[in-house]
C-alpha cells in the first residue's frame, strides 16, 4: 500500500471512530435524558404492567352485551343494537352541535389568525417590532391549552357551547396564525415587488400579490384544523363547553359503562367522515393549484 492510500486510509479510520464516538456520546445523552424525564415525571414500568390488566377490566366492562337472536330487535330488548343506542337521536344532535362548535370555531380563529399573519411573516412585516408583537401574540393564544381557556369562558358565560367556541377559536387562531405566516414567507416575491413599485399600499400588495399564490394552503390548513378541532370540541365538554363531550362526562361519572361505549363509537365514526370528506377537499384544492 502506498504511503498516500495508507494516509488516506488512517484518517477515513480515525473519522469513523469519531463519528462513532460521537453517536454514542448523543446515545449516552439521550438515555440520560429519558431517564431523568422519567425519574421527574413519575413514570414507572412497575405501575405501567400493573395497570394494564385493569384497562382491559374497563374495557370489558364498557362493550355491549350483544346477543345475535336479539341483536336487531327493539330498544326496550337487552342485548340488541337499539338498546346499546337507546338515546341515539339525542347523541345525533349533541354530535351536530359538537361539529357546528368546531365549524363556528374554525371559521373565527382562521380569521383572526388571516389578519395577524401578514404582519407576522418575516418578508412582508413593515417594520421589526411589529413582526415581533404578531409572533408573540400568536405564541400567547396557541400556548394555553384549549381546556383552559374553556374553563375561563365557563366561569365568565356559564356552561354551554359558546364558551367551547370561544375556547376552540382562541387556540386556532395561534395556531393557524404560525402555519399562515411560515406560508407567507415562503411566497414568490416578484409580484409583491411589481405591485408595490407600481404604487400599491402595503395591505394591497397583500391582497393581490401574496393572498392568491397561499390561498389553497391556507384552505388546506384550514381543513386540516376542522378535523382537530371536532376532537377538541369532544373534549371540552368535560368542563361544560357543550357537545357530545359533556354527555360523555356525565355517564363516564355515573358509571353507565355500555353508553360510554356507544357514545365513544358515535364520536369515533363522525371524526372518521369528517377526516374522509375533508382529505377529498384537501387533495381536489391541492390538485387544482398545481394545474394553474
Amino acid at each position: 500500500m502506498s504511503p498516500a492510500a495508507a494516509r488516506g486510509e488512517a484518517a477515513y479510520e480515525a473519522l469513523r471512530r469519531q463519528r462513532r464516538n460521537a453517536g454514542l456520546l448523543g446515545g449516552a445523552i439521550l438515555l440520560a435524558c429519558l431517564l431523568l424525564a422519567g425519574w421527574v415525571s413519575e413514570f414507572s414500568p412497575v405501575a405501567l404492567l400493573a395497570g394494564l390488566p385493569r384497562i382491559g377490566e374497563y374495557f370489558g366492562r364498557i362493550l355491549p352485551s350483544l346477543q345475535w337472536a336479539n341483536l336487531f330487535a327493539g330498544s326496550e330488548t337487552e342485548g340488541s343494537l337499539a338498546f346499546w343506542f337507546y338515546r341515539l337521536d339525542s347523541w345525533l344532535l349533541l354530535l351536530l352541535q359538537t361539529a357546528q362548535m368546531a365549524a363556528l370555531a374554525t371559521l373565527g380563529g382562521a380569521a383572526v389568525a388571516l389578519l395577524l399573519s401578514f404582519p407576522a411573516a418575516r418578508n412582508l412585516v413593515p417594520s421589526p417590532w411589529l413582526h415581533h408583537l404578531s409572533r408573540r401574540a400568536l405564541e400567547a393564544t396557541r400556548t394555553v391549552p384549549e381546556i383552559v381557556y374553556a374553563l375561563i369562558f365557563v366561569w365568565a358565560f356559564g356552561v354551554g357551547p359558546l364558551a367551547g367556541i370561544l375556547a376552540i377559536a382562541i387556540h386556532t387562531a395561534g395556531a393557524l396564525g404560525k402555519l399562515f405566516s411560515e406560508v407567507m414567507e415562503n411566497a414568490e416575491m416578484q409580484p409583491w415587488e411589481g405591485l408595490r413599485a407600481s404604487g400599491a399600499n402595503w395591505a394591497q400588495a397583500c391582497r393581490y400579490a401574496i393572498l392568491p399564490q397561499v390561498a389553497p394552503n391556507l384552505v388546506s390548513y384550514t381543513l386540516l384544523r376542522f378535523e382537530i378541532n371536532v376532537r377538541g370540541a369532544s373534549v371540552i365538554g368535560f368542563v361544560g363547553a357543550g357537545g357530545i363531550g359533556q354527555e360523555l362526562y356525565q355517564v363516564i361519572a355515573f358509571n353507565y359503562y355500555e353508553e360510554i361505549s356507544a357514545i365513544v363509537l358515535l364520536i369515533v365514526l363522525a371524526v372518521m367522515l369528517i377526516d374522509l370528506v375533508t382529505d377529498r377537499l384537501r387533495h381536489r384544492l391541492i390538485h387544482a393549484a398545481g394545474a394553474r
